[in-house]
């Protein structure tokens, strides 16, 4: 998803390959109240689209640097955009990103209006990328309001699940706002929601990442079953027991895995090593 205003019909039209819905000038006001600049801020922008946002955050910022994969809004933006705003051409979820913030001071803050296709691989791009708060200092991001809601949950909430346990490891999440499918054009056929996620040091010790994923990824498939039944295929995979894991993990192993806390999650990942 990209953003504009109705006064730029010299841009090429939506394309529905990158998911480009583009935020009207009245919503990006409201997005502009609630990220609270100051005037050292660089912020780096995924997907400037045709500019909007980027224009009007500009005046208030030190510095934006705009990632946009499509190259044909990425060429005309340098023509429209103040002095103080630099295009990469490229996709967010893959260019270099050292590169290309090599001359940013740091930490730098994150904007953007993300595609709902590829919203998840980004967010975790954001995270890793972070550095616990030294690279990117926080991430105002428009998804679809039900990922959004599944990033703020909290353990027995229904949207409670993986996603937000890795989220809430390296970040806290807070709900901004909430736009309609009319804040875009073209609506989208979704409500979006606007979050911030304020990166910080972990939250908790999960020891092996990859295996701290595979454990969340596999309880949550079965949330509601018992912690021993919904973790049992998972041990096994790793070759060990369930009963003795969650015995040591200190663990209640009745407790259903929607109820789980991160550091509870933490504790049975490091238990299964």
């Amino acid at each position: 998803m990209k953003t504009t205003t109705r006064e730029t019909p010299r841009y090429p039209r939506a394309r529905k390959r990158f998911g480009q819905h583009f935020l009207e000038s009245a919503w990006v006001n409201k997005l502009i109240a609630a990220l609270g600049t100051s005037a050292d801020d660089t912020f780096l922008e995924i997907g400037p689209g045709r500019g909007a946002l980027t224009r009007a955050l500009a005046p208030h910022v030190a510095r934006i640097v705009a990632v946009e994969i499509d190259r044909d809004l990425a060429g005309a933006l340098p023509a429209h955009a103040p002095p103080n705003v630099r295009v990469v051409t490229g996709d967010f979820l893959t260019i270099d990103l050292d590169d290309a913030l090599r001359e940013e001071s740091r930490p730098l803050r994150v904007v953007g209006n993300l595609p709902y296709n590829v919203s998840s691989p980004i967010l975790f791009r954001l995270l890793h990328a972070a550095d616990h708060g030294r690279c990117f200092r926080d991430a105002t991001l428009m998804l679809q309001k039900e990922v959004a809601d599944r990033l703020a949950a909290a353990p027995g909430m229904p949207g409670y699940g993986a996603l937000a346990v890795q989220v809430a490891v390296l970040a806290d999440v807070d709900r901004l706002l909430t736009l309609p499918p009319g804040a875009f054009r073209p609506p989208p056929k979704v409500t979006s929601a606007v979050v911030r996620l304020r990166f910080h040091a972990p939250a908790a010790d999960v020891g092996d990442q990859a295996a701290f994923e595979r454990v969340g990824r596999g309880v949550f498939r079965q949330r509601r079953k018992t912690l021993l039944n919904a973790f049992r295929p998972i041990a096994e995979s790793f070759g060990r027991s369930a009963p003795q894991i969650i015995e040591s993990a200190g663990l209640d192993p009745s407790k259903r895995p929607e109820a789980l806390t991160v550091d509870e999650l933490a504790r049975l990942s490091r238990a299964v090593l």
